[in-house]
């Protein structure tokens, strides 16, 4: 039952509900979001068959789940065609900027080359709230917070870049060196519900 609660949710966050039980809490903390989004999936689904459709998404996924794993985050969740990775929830995370901005680097070269699917990449960082949302009877461990709608909206934009990555500049200056390198302003972008432009790079 373990490792089937684990396959769905993951092994640190199957750990964290098997060690505080049921309970309708969690606590903010900083963690950087990485969101990853296909391109025109609309498209995709009226020429393909659903049969095909699953198959592509899986293989994109598992692509996302080894890379993040890899690097200690949690994918915490699949929507459709999309997947919202953490880094720093529910395990505490050294150099979580560094190690997300190398996944989605990463996630990228893997996707592309396997030539089936396009994607973009958003990343960013932030205060949320990481926690058991829900009711007693159906919980789901979620990170609710501004890093999260930005990292959305960031994969917006960047389905249109040449890197199909954009990241806010806030991550790029946190990361540690020789991954900063790997990574150039692009510029200045007004996302959606917000006033003031949002600083980006990509790599």
């Amino acid at each position: 039952m373990r490792d089937l609660f684990g396959r769905h949710v993951g092994d640190d966050v199957a750990r964290h509900a098997l060690e505080h039980g049921i309970s309708l809490s969690g606590d903010v903390r900083e963690v950087t979001a990485l969101f990853v989004d296909v391109v025109d999936s609309t498209a995709l689904a009226y020429a393909s068959s659903p049969e095909e459709i699953v198959r592509k998404l899986n293989r994109l996924f598992g692509s996302v789940v080894s890379v993040v794993d890899a690097r200690g985050g949690l994918v915490n969740k699949f929507q459709g065609d999309a997947a919202l990775c953490v880094f720093g929830a529910p395990t505490r995370l050294a150099g979580a900027e560094t190690l997300a901005l190398s996944a989605a680097r990463a996630i990228r070269d893997e996707v592309l080359a396997a030539g089936e699917l396009d994607l973009g990449i958003g990343v960013a960082s932030g205060r949320v709230f990481a926690g058991q949302l829900g009711a007693r009877s159906r919980l789901e461990y979620t990170v609710i917070g501004d890093a999260v709608n930005e990292a959305a909206r960031l994969t917006e934009h960047a389905k249109k870049v040449p890197g199909r990555i954009l990241a806010s500049e806030a991550v790029v200056t946190a990361a540690a060196t020789a991954e900063r390198n790997q990574w150039s302003a692009y510029r200045k972008i007004r996302l959606r519900g917000r006033e003031i432009p949002t600083s980006t790079w990509t790599a």
